[in-house]
């Protein structure tokens, strides 16, 4: 992807963020949906060989593909679609799970909690022929008004123990009756079981174990469907 063939404000987005990091579009392909993400250039420069399990609240969680989103991403795909349908993608990054259900036929909110997040991904947007996609600002501790959505996403947000009690809070105030939610977490984070275990008393909860091949390791992913409780999803 050429910057020069992004419209106007995307392009200055992406000059403005050229300034301080340097940048390269991926190409990612979910299926036949094809994206084209942009991204830091040098993710080990730019890391300077932090261990995101190290201290997970310093950590940029969001400047990296993680092996969830794109699990995410296909299943998001491969859902029934129906009229109307929305979908807000949690500490989404990147954004792919997101772009990918927009390019599906959801109408999607990308959020996260930084400005530079959020230009990331408007730029992504951009350049994946997705502009209809939005990017907002989403504080868990202070949600904002936007409405509710058919679905909820998230991949690898599950990393801060302190913000489970919020996220459950989040899940309350946008999923739509009759809504559900997916989020995907490579197997072996430790702080998953502890929030499905928070989240069982108001939610029935499904598992699904993918595998996949990184560097000639096994890889398990897990895919969580959430469903409130109650009459209207029985």
């Amino acid at each position: 992807m050429d910057f020069r063939h992004l419209p106007d404000e995307e392009r200055k987005l992406y000059l403005r963020l050229s300034q301080t990091h340097r940048l390269r579009f991926e190409p990612v392909a979910i299926a036949d949906t094809h994206l084209s993400i942009l991204q830091i250039a040098d993710l080990e420069e730019f890391l300077g060989g932090q261990d995101p399990f190290e201290d997970v609240s310093a950590f940029p969680f969001w400047v990296k593909l993680w092996d969830a989103a794109i699990i995410l991403a296909y299943l998001l795909r491969q859902l029934p679609k129906k009229p109307g349908q929305t979908m807000l993608e949690l500490g989404a990054g990147l954004g792919v799970p997101g772009l990918t259900a927009q390019a599906a036929g959801f109408a999607v909110t990308l959020s996260d909690y930084e400005e530079i997040i959020l230009d990331f991904q408007r730029v992504s947007a951009a350049a994946s022929g997705l502009p209809q996609a939005r990017s907002v600002m989403l504080d868990w501790l202070k949600p904002p008004e936007l409405g509710q959505f058919s679905v909820l996403a998230g991949a690898e947000i599950l990393f801060r123990e302190e913000f489970f009690q919020p996220l459950l809070a989040v899940f309350k105030r946008y999923l739509a009756p009759g809504g559900q939610i997916f989020l995907a977490h490579d197997a072996s984070r430790r702080s998953l079981p502890k929030f499905l275990a928070a989240a069982e008393k108001d939610y029935r909860i499904t598992v699904n174990e993918q595998k996949i091949k990184r560097d000639d390791k096994e890889i398990a992913i897990i895919v969580n469907r959430l469903v409130p409780r109650g009459p209207e999803n029985a």
